[in-house]
């Protein structure tokens, strides 16, 4: 077991990194954990001061299950900001999360027993194919939001398990899939998807941060500074995200994945040696 020491310092940047974390979450309803990651190992600068392999990879995974807290309570406060402007679709949400909830504690177990840095840079792999399906999507395959009762709640179940596990393997909410997901198989135009999205967003983070709590690789105190910063943050992307034009949003959702997507390989092209020695 290793101690990580943060300074006051660190702590002031970690309310700055919680505002651009809200940021994403409001304005995009995911970007989160993508965000908060890096934003924590470099600009917090938890990654600094690692000295060995071993105390580096704890590291990745407080930082994993410290921005999974994170991200969890900021997606539940824009949630409410979100449900205020009418973009939330309560059923949908739930019947897409309480599936997602198996998937995530099983995807949590099974990453937390693989190579931090192999996370880090799965993930970004797994980022640039969510964009480009993003924007090879055409403005005529999203349906519009409730569209009639043709809609088959059933393909709801079967989506939320399989994102709550990808969410809970990469530690993180899951908004970047959660928003493309709820949009085919809920039949939710992209603002609807943002806000119903962050049920799910919520819920996931809590299940994945509680699996890295067992382990000690949580900082409760860092992730509740993140959720300070993200209030501020989250009604300000909240007011965009209602005000912009949809297929501008889906493409600035796009690019931001991808911009992080690439930096993340790029500082993790190390990540080989998949499961712990």
């Amino acid at each position: 077991m290793y101690t990580i020491y943060v300074t006051p310092l660190q702590y002031i940047l970690s309310v700055i990194s919680g505002f651009l974390v809200g940021l994403s979450l409001g304005m995009i309803g995911g970007g989160g954990s993508i965000l908060a990651v890096p934003l924590l190992l470099y600009f917090v600068g938890l990654a600094y001061g690692a000295h060995t392999k071993s105390y580096e990879n704890y590291v990745d995974h407080v930082v994993i299950g410290t921005t999974a807290l994170a991200v969890g309570l900021n997606a539940y406060v824009n949630s409410i900001m979100h449900f205020m402007k009418k973009n939330v679709r309560l059923k949908k949400g739930v019947i897409f999360t309480l599936p997602g909830v198996v998937g995530s504690f099983l995807g949590a177990y099974i990453g937390h027993l693989v190579n931090g840095e192999s996370l880090l840079f799965l993930f970004g792999i797994l980022m640039i194919v969510v964009a480009y399906l993003m924007i090879r999507g055409r403005k005529s395959d999203v349906r519009k939001a409730d569209a009639g009762c043709n809609i088959k709640y059933q393909y709801l179940l079967p989506a939320g398990f399989a994102v709550g596990f990808l969410s809970g393997f990469f530690g993180i909410g899951g908004g970047f899939l959660i928003v493309p997901s709820l949009m085919l198989a809920g039949a939710l135009e992209i603002t609807a998807a943002v806000g119903t999205s962050l049920i799910a967003v919520g819920t996931f983070g809590i299940v994945s941060a509680s699996t890295y709590a067992l382990y000690h690789e949580i900082n409760v105190t860092i992730s509740l500074l993140y959720l300070l910063g993200g209030i501020a943050g989250g009604y300000i992307g909240t007011k965009i995200a209602v005000s912009i034009d949809k297929n501008k949003l889906r493409l600035i959702y796009a690019i931001i994945i991808i911009l992080v997507a690439i930096y993340l390989m790029y500082k993790n092209l190390a990540g080989i040696g998949f499961i712990h020695p």
